[in-house]
């Protein structure tokens, strides 16, 4: 059954979602007062007296696609297979960052279930915060599962894939020294050896073109140019294919910029060529196209520094090379966007006195010990921060979808023009060495500011560059969700104001089980 208490559109206007992420038309992100992170949900219902023989499906995941922007001027290809009727609003989970949204895609599941709550992990027992981890672990997601059930499965460039029991998967894995320095580009792949067949063909995947300064089209149009290949050589049954390109664009000058209405028409040329090679392939007739985005971006310009405020509080240590010493910390914030999780270990060896000295990033420490009142004291510091919005606690995760043990002691959400950056330092003398090097897996929070170059190193240490960012969950940044192609001429999906996250993977599973993409009118 739809729900539909949700209040997206299909017909929003552009100047209609800026006013909203503003703030003007009163959407905010709430609890969402449901276990699992998301609304709860069904899949899509089909009629089954109208039968559409549906045996191959393809998700294209393009990050920051919104249905506002398929039209038929800036969009024309998507527009002419996704009418208006076949696009509704994608509701993301909370929070709507990327390894909790594509795992909530993918397993049908919140993050209060499957227990990504960023896309940084925080190890309580070392005290340690890493980001981009690649192995699977033991996250079973819709190929897995899909192929265990017999249907051939593929999937490219979707994160944690390492050790993926899909039959066909690309991901990236280069080969590092211990100082996370590239020494060789690589993808770790199923079946083994199809990398190298790639590689041979259409040279190493760009990995600076994919993130980084130097991020452009040519990461997105090598991954279409693998899932060719894979269609091609595997012909899958499901093909769930990452496109990034919107995601640079996105932060670096924001979804309002005329920027990113050229690399919407960018997005468009790239996806239209894949589809028209699917048109050519034996099996177009019983295809059907999911198209869909795991959030929307806001317009931003205040940057927050939560562990700049926790430092001069006294709980925040550092140690001789400007590094976080988050072991010897009393708290630490684990920032992903617009959303920080902060954890707080009361046996630490900081304390609560506050370092006078901190806004000249000098290091005193302080020989108080950490006790019960030190979860208050950095809860009070960071919710008087400006740009937090919401401080929510360990009663409250449950409303918000993130009640798991891998949640933050309390978490911060921001204001929907503000994000929130790792810094602790203020003067940039003092910054760690990796802070101005592209190292997404040392820095101990995500750094969109490696979208820039820096006056000094590969990366700028200026965060007022950043436009665009994501977390939050509101109407205004939803994504978008839709369904073409030839198996699925019969979908009208105009009466649907949102679908949630947690829905798609059900309805994928129906279709393919029931082999029908026509929508009954419930």
């Amino acid at each position: 059954m739809i729900d539909d208490t949700a209040h997206g559109t299909t017909g929003r206007t552009d100047d209609e979602t800026d006013a909203e992420t503003n703030g003007e038309t009163g959407t905010q992100s709430t609890p969402i007062e449901t276990d699992g992170g998301t609304i709860a949900q069904d899949a899509l219902e089909f009629d089954p007296e109208t039968v559409v023989s549906t045996n191959r499906i393809i998700v294209l995941d393009v990050v920051g696609l919104q249905p506002q922007h398929i039209d038929a001027e800036r969009t024309p290809m998507l527009h002419s297979l996704f009418s208006d009727e076949r696009v509704t609003d994608l509701r993301p989970p909370f929070p709507a960052l990327t390894v909790p949204a594509q795992t909530t895609l993918a397993t049908g599941t919140g993050p209060s279930e499957h227990g990504d709550i960023s896309s940084g992990e925080f190890d309580r027992d070392r005290r340690a915060a890493e980001f981009w981890e690649r192995d699977r672990a033991d996250r079973d997601r819709i190929w897995e599962t899909a192929s265990e059930g017999g249907l051939t499965t593929g999937v490219l460039f979707f994160q944690h894939l390492i050790g993926t029991t899909a039959d066909v998967a690309v991901t990236p894995s280069p080969i590092e020294d211990e100082d996370n320095n590239l020494i060789e580009m690589n993808c770790w792949t199923n079946p083994d050896g199809f990398y190298d067949n790639l590689q041979a063909e259409y040279a190493h995947f760009p990995l600076h073109n994919y993130w980084g300064p130097g991020a452009n089209e040519e990461g997105s149009q090598w991954i279409l140019t693998a899932a060719r290949e894979a269609v091609e050589r595997f012909d899958p049954d499901l093909l769930w294919v990452y496109v990034p390109h919107l995601d640079y664009v996105g932060q670096s000058d924001g979804p309002s910029s005329d920027a990113f209405q050229v690399e919407l028409e960018t997005v468009d040329e790239m996806l239209g060529d894949f589809i028209d090679f699917l048109s050519g392939t034996d099996r177009w007739d019983e295809t059907a196209i999911n198209l869909l985005s795991e959030y929307g971006f806001h317009d931003v310009e205040q940057p927050v520094f939560p562990n700049r405020v926790l430092r001069e509080a006294g709980l925040l240590e550092t140690d001789a090379d400007g590094d976080a010493d988050i072991p010897g910390s009393v708290a630490f914030a684990m920032v992903d966007h617009q959303l920080a999780h902060v954890y707080v270990d009361a046996d630490a060896d900081g304390g609560a006195g506050a370092d006078t000295d901190a806004g000249a990033d000098t290091d005193t420490g302080t020989d108080t010990n950490a006790n019960g009142d030190e979860l208050e004291t950095a809860r009070d510091r960071l919710a008087d921060l400006d740009g937090v919005a919401t401080v929510i606690d360990d009663a409250e995760k449950a409303d918000w979808g993130i009640d798991h043990p891998n949640a933050g002691d309390f978490v911060l959400v921001a204001e929907p023009d503000a994000w929130f950056q790792y810094y602790w330092w203020t003067d940039h003398d003092n910054a760690p060495p990796y802070a101005t090097d592209m190292d997404i897996h040392d820095k101990p929070g995500f750094d969109p500011c490696e979208l820039f170059f820096g006056e000094e190193g590969m990366v700028s240490l200026d965060p007022s560059k950043v436009s665009g960012s994501h977390g939050r969950v509101d109407e205004s940044a939803y994504g978008c969700y839709a369904l073409g192609g030839p198996a699925a001429r019969d979908v009208d999906l105009s009466g649907i104001d949102a679908i949630d996250a947690t829905a798609v993977t059900p309805t994928i599973e129906a279709v393919l089980e029931y082999g029908t993409l026509d929508q009954s009118g419930e």
